[in-house]
């Protein structure tokens, strides 16, 4: 068995990819999360030739001279620019994929629920130019309950909250398949854009979203903390133009959060409101399992539990559930082969696109 599966390795690599707004991660088939990265293109203005991507790249936000410029390429978890996309794909399949393999990779990727068939075209075009040989989506409630560890396959409601960097994604599922699924637009970024509109509205101070992000983490909560924090925050005075430095606490940052948080709430009561009683009996004992980087904000969980009377986990590891559950469906890659004929639309509300 075990030179059967060296052999294997050798001709054939699988890859999940997250590919999400803010962070990508990379699954590779049998040797588990190699790739945790920003989503983040570093490209020279004049040639267009990438300068970084990823984490170097990241560091560059905000601090370009006018010869390079650093961009996200994606936005609200699909493709917002699609030349910078294909760099960064090609970067991180390059980077995985072992050049000592007999063919390109079979690639995996999540994507959210609410996805067009415009907006999916465009991923699978952008990894097949970035060199991949066969392209699947699977989305990302999905990938995320499968991540988690929620049993998905049994015949009873399982309830996924994945918060990622540009979509929170909330789904039912039953059965290997999606019974009801909404995709918001509202998450991590849009609480980073919340914290920048509440500093410059509050005291015409001027921050860039590293900062912004650094403030969430420190700072930003969903339910009142036993003990509030505070935080010295460094910016430019937007009337004088000049440095300067504040002090804010997390009970302010938690009312500038206020409106995305809730979004998020509602997608969730909605998403409730329309599942069969069968499943929604089921919740009561299972419960609502939150997972993404916006899983971690503070008393989200408890705000949760509040608003909807049930019972909610955080995720053991919530920012890496979805490229574990690409990884935990690329075994079932061989069957997708054999099925892709069958309908994007049924496929898809299962496990692949």
């Amino acid at each position: 068995m075990g030179l059967i599966r060296n052999l294997r390795s050798f001709f054939i690599n699988d890859i999940g990819i997250d590919l999400g707004t803010a962070n990508s991660l990379v699954y590779v088939r049998d040797e588990g999360i190699v790739l945790n990265e920003p989503s983040v293109v570093a490209v020279h203005a004049e040639t267009g030739k990438a300068v970084a991507v990823g984490l170097e790249a990241k560091k560059m936000l905000g601090r370009t001279p006018g010869t390079i410029r650093a961009v996200r390429p994606m936005k609200e978890g699909v493709i917002a620019d699609f030349e910078m996309t294909e760099i960064m794909l090609r970067y991180f399949i390059n980077k995985v994929h072992s050049r000592a393999k007999i063919s390109p990779p079979r690639v995996l990727i999540a994507v959210p629920s609410g996805i067009t068939e415009v907006e999916l075209r465009a991923v699978k075009e952008s990894a097949m130019k970035a060199g991949a040989r066969e392209v699947y989506t699977i989305f990302e409630p999905m990938a995320a309950a499968i991540g988690v560890g929620l049993p998905v396959a049994e015949p009873t409601g399982n309830m996924i909250v994945d918060i990622g960097g540009g979509t929170t994604e909330v789904a039912v599922i039953s059965l290997a398949g999606i019974v009801e699924a909404h995709s918001l637009r509202v998450g991590g970024d849009a609480m980073d854009q919340a914290i920048i509109q509440h500093m410059k509205r509050s005291y015409s101070l001027m921050i860039g979203e590293r900062t912004a992000e650094e403030i969430k983490i420190k700072l930003g909560s969903a339910y009142p903390l036993a003990q509030e924090l505070t935080l010295e925050v460094k910016g430019r005075d937007q009337l004088a133009g000049l440095p300067k430095t504040i002090t804010i606490s997390s009970q302010e940052i938690r009312e500038a959060l206020s409106e995305p948080i809730a979004a998020i709430v509602d997608i969730v009561r909605q998403t409730l409101d329309r599942c069969p009683p069968e499943l929604s009996a089921d919740l009561i004992d299972h419960g609502i399992a939150l997972a993404g980087g916006g899983a971690m904000l503070r008393g989200l969980d408890k705000l949760l539990s509040e608003e909807t009377g049930l019972p909610v986990t955080v995720a053991e590891e919530p920012l890496l559930a979805v490229a574990k559950g690409t990884g935990i469906a690329l075994q079932e890659i061989e069957l997708l082969a054999k099925t892709t004929n069958s309908s994007s639309k049924r496929s898809g509300r299962r496990f692949f696109n």
